[in-house]
């Protein structure tokens, strides 16, 4: 096998992994409004008290990603280098034609940062309540722009026969695209609330599970949809194969949710996410970036690729340090793997705002 083709597949799991990984970091920031309630604006005891109660279960949401949220987005971090260095071609022109979906998914994810960094750091409701904005739409934007970013690689792009895209935003904007956008959002979401209830007790994870119900149905319904209109244009046996995968995950995950078993459940939707990913690169493989303009004018993994020796010596960092990596990831989850409860957030925390 190549070492261009290995790059492409390693390039992949990257992908995937990132997907899966921040996928519920996503689904978590973009629930926060939902399940973490509504506050009230008076000012007697009972409202007062229902207020603390609202903060206790947005705490605990943010606090099943609190530990992990920044490792996970080292995925895309490295997929992103990954492709700049094994696909110097295929980097330039994808950063170059996508740059402002790219900016603002780059924009959204500082301010989803910031709001994890900075929300506790003073008492004022209104500081608090900005803050979750920024975590709701850093969330949001970038689950949705992820996926019109990806399905514009598997449908193709207008690019020149000197490597560079001709298209515009409007051109990105097309509406398989937007499904595509719509269905990530929709499997991200589902998946942040199953995790929720895999990683919470009482109430929130009750509502977690009533959550993840609701939102895999038409998650499950854009999902069906999205990779019929893609494997119908570009389909092989191998994506037919990985989108059954998907379809049958996600079914398995929606009814383990029903039976209370959320480790199932979660396991459901990271392979339907997992198989959705590996779909979409079986889908664009041997191309990286097919051209709309001319087939000839694609972007191969032969022709965008860097050299050989290149390959080769990224390859051996790659054997060196991956496992390194995985295993501190690993260690991290091991450590923070038991549930959270409302119990566990001290009220004179919660109630500094009421002064």
């Amino acid at each position: 096998m190549e070492l261009s083709t290995v790059w492409f597949i390693i390039i992949g799991v990257l992908w995937t992994g990132y997907f899966v990984l921040e996928g519920f970091d996503f689904g978590v920031g973009v629930l926060l409004p939902v399940l973490g309630g509504r506050k009230r604006a008076a000012a007697d005891v009972a409202a007062t008290a229902a207020d603390a109660e609202v903060e206790k279960r947005r705490r605990v949401m943010l606090n099943t990603i609190g530990p992990v949220w920044d490792g996970n987005e080292v995925w895309v971090l490295t997929a992103g280098g990954a492709t700049f260095a094994a696909f110097p071609h295929w980097y330039a022109t994808m950063f170059s034609g996508f740059y402002l979906p790219l900016l603002l998914i780059l924009v959204a994810l500082i301010l989803r940062n910031l709001g994890f960094e900075y929300r506790h750091k003073r008492p004022e409701e209104s500081w608090k309540r900005r803050w979750d904005l920024a975590i709701f739409w850093g969330s949001l934007v970038p689950a949705f722009l992820w996926g019109v970013a990806l399905t514009n690689l598997v449908v193709g792009v207008p690019i020149n026969e000197a490597k560079e895209y001709t298209g515009n935003l409007f051109t990105l904007l097309n509406p398989t695209a937007l499904l595509g956008g719509l269905t990530f959002v929709a499997l991200f979401v589902t998946h942040g609330a199953i995790f929720l209830a895999l990683k919470t007790d009482g109430q929130i994870r009750l509502d977690a599970r009533r959550i993840a119900t609701r939102a895999g149905v038409p998650a499950a319904g854009l999902a069906v949809l999205l990779l019929l209109v893609l494997g119908l244009q570009h389909g092989g046996l191998a994506s037919w194969l990985t989108t059954v995968v998907a379809a049958v995950a996600l079914v398995g995950a929606l009814w383990s949710n029903t039976r209370d078993r959320e480790g199932f459940a979660f396991i459901g939707t990271a392979v339907t996410i997992a198989m959705a990913v590996a779909t979409y690169f079986l889908l664009l493989f041997p191309n990286v970036m097919p051209s709309t303009t001319n087939p000839a004018w694609s972007l191969t993994t032969e022709n965008a690729s860097s050299s050989h020796y290149t390959l080769t010596v990224m390859t051996i960092v790659a054997v060196i340090f991956t496992p390194l990596v995985l295993l501190y990831q690993g260690w991290t989850y091991w450590v923070f793997r038991k549930r959270i409860t409302t119990q566990h957030i001290p009220a004179d925390v919660v109630l500094e705002h009421a002064h």
